[in-house]
């Protein structure tokens, strides 16, 4: 109910809208129920064989009720759709603002195509708030009103006997409808979920699927998890056909209670036979409120399951918090990290331990060390992804959790070992990192990464992670960007991995080019020309062991030039 009561909660600026939906569907029912009173009153009048000008009321009543229940029923849909979407664009963008601040600390522990599921299909499910929860029921108690002001002018009996077969349509048969379908949605919603994340490891992982044989057992798990959530699925239309069927069952009980109520008085002439017609006719038709009722049983549980869902995210506390009152961005862009130490998540083991060093301004520092050693987490820690556990980092002597995190991130350029290309255009992906950058922009900052062939290129499609082109142009890419963001400190995160020798070499003189001027702190596990580096940090299990020259560290004869020589053996 808590769940239910807070995504209620969210609709509250919509009210309005909603309470006007609500009225026109009540009206479009009327106007079904006074339809078929017309009606009625007309054929029995009509067979009696009266004047055609004694007909005339009936005949404006069907007419009128006819037409106008078109017209509502059209505005009905209008103003329902148009609320409905309305919510829709508000969950989205609630979602999206409560979850931005916790990428990617937060979110690590999920899988992507989980998330996608709660970020689309979740919030997509929960526009039947209003539309298939909250709207059926405020119409159908409008309806069950109605009748008992009509009923009751002619028979309070008749009309006590509406009222109770009514009730038991909208409350007993939900009720028990509810405790048959207890969990079935929530069970779907769980296969659907399993078969999401199913599909995308199997798209993203063919290729290893192939090479081990293994994409048979892979389909084998979206079959049962489809078997299973058909049975679900059958089961909730069977549910909701005896919901139906119960309906129907009170709707005959209301015309049998009132031709039990109403037959002795047409009998006395205290009651013409033509409304007693009427009446049945009448009530038949205010039924029609009750049948969308299972659909808001249903749609309950779906609706506080992916609540909870979304819930369970968007309540996890922020990694990173914004300071209250951030300082500016300091002119100085000196490097300081002090007793830096940090555990992930679920780790026993100290990514970082103790570790300490600096970076002069414009300067070039190289943190090296064999992979594990903790050297990535530097980054993240960096860009303030995380936070450390214990020590500080600071940037012209002011430590960063002092500076706004995006204006942070603004100024200082990452390149990536993986670097991630939207399934857009070249041009798009460049213009992350520079939106008002123009053409001209754009072209020189391919020519100065070495990829002068892509300037004529700039609206063809990347493709979906950037498929279209070969790793060291998407090495390459992101070294455009880091061009473009212009900023004074760069981080080069494992920049040149997986690249063959001349690709390597080729990217770091565009890197050198690029930075020329600027602080830059480069990790990496490649020793190749490490001479360019003024110093050089070793890490080793989260702890600094070495630093000093790249000469001072090979005469030193420790760590790294065992790393060195290694590498550089035959």
């Amino acid at each position: 109910m808590k769940t239910f009561l807070r995504l209620a909660g969210l609709t509250r600026p919509f009210a309005w809208w909603m309470l006007l939906a609500a009225l026109i569907g009540f009206a479009t029912i009327g106007s079904g129920i006074g339809l078929l009173m017309a009606s009625a009153w007309l054929i029995t009048t009509a067979a009696l064989m009266p004047a055609l000008s004694a007909l005339q009321i009936g005949i404006t009543g069907v007419r009128f009720f006819g037409i106008s229940r078109g017209v509502i029923r059209y505005a009905e849909r209008l103003i329902s759709h148009n609320t409905t979407f309305r919510i829709l664009t508000r969950l989205r963008v609630w979602f999206y603002d409560a979850v931005e601040p916790l990428a990617p600390a937060r979110l690590a522990a999920y899988k992507s195509a989980d998330l996608l599921k709660r970020i689309v299909d979740d919030i997509q499910s929960l526009e039947n708030i209003y539309a298939r929860v909250l709207s059926p029921p405020v119409t159908a108690a409008l309806v069950t009103l109605l009748m008992w002001f009509v009923v009751s002018h002619w028979s309070t009996s008749a009309a006590e006997g509406v009222l109770a077969s009514q009730l038991f349509a909208g409350l007993a048969v939900p009720l028990l409808t509810t405790r048959l379908a207890a969990g079935t949605a929530r069970n779907i919603t769980a296969l659907q979920g399993e078969q999401q994340v199913l599909a995308v490891d199997m798209v993203q992982g063919m290729s290893e699927l192939r090479v081990f044989g293994m994409v048979g057992d892979y389909a084998e798990k979206l079959h049962e998890a489809e078997v299973k959530k058909l049975a679900l699925q059958k089961r909730a239309a069977f549910i909701e056909g005896l919901h139906e069927s119960l309906t129907g069952l009170a709707m005959n009980g209301a015309v049998i209670w009132i031709l039990f109520s109403m037959v002795p008085l047409v009998k006395s002439g205290a009651v013409n036979a033509i409304t007693l017609a009427s009446v049945v006719f009448g009530v038949m038709a205010s039924f029609e409120a009750f049948l969308p009722l299972t659909g808001s049983v249903q749609n309950i549980e779906a609706d506080v399951r992916a609540g909870e869902r979304l819930f369970e995210i968007i309540d996890a506390k922020p990694e990173v918090v914004p300071p209250e009152r951030p300082e500016a961005f300091p002119k100085s862009t000196d490097i300081q990290v002090r007793n830096l130490a940090f555990t992930y998540p679920g780790s026993n083991r100290a990514a970082l331990d103790g570790v300490s060093f600096s970076v002069p301004q414009g300067a070039r520092t190289a943190i090296v060390g064999p992979s594990g050693a903790g050297k990535s987490t530097i980054t993240s820690l960096m860009v303030r992804f995380w936070n450390p556990a214990q020590g500080e980092i600071s940037i012209g002597g002011q430590t960063i959790d002092k500076l706004d995190p995006e204006e942070l991130r603004r100024n200082i350029a990452v390149v990536s070992q993986r670097t991630y290309l939207f399934g857009q255009t070249i041009r798009e992906n460049l213009l992350l990192a520079a939106p008002e950058a123009t053409d001209e922009q754009l072209r020189n900052a391919l020519v100065m990464a070495g990829l002068g062939d892509l300037q004529s290129r700039l609206d063809d499609w990347a493709g979906q992670h950037g498929m279209n082109l070969s790793g060291g142009e998407r090495q390459r890419l992101a070294v455009a960007r880091m061009i473009l963001q212009d900023a004074p400190v760069i981080v080069l995160d494992e920049a040149t991995a997986n690249l063959d020798a001349l690709t390597e070499q080729a990217l770091l003189e565009t890197l050198d080019h690029a930075s020329h001027g600027k602080t830059v702190l480069s990790i990496t596990h490649n020793l190749h020309r490490m001479e360019r580096y003024d110093e050089i940090v070793v890490l080793y299990e989260g702890k600094v062991i070495e630093h000093g020259s790249h000469d001072e560290l090979l005469k030193a004869g420790g760590f790294y030039a065992g790393m060195w020589r290694l590498q550089h053996a035959g």
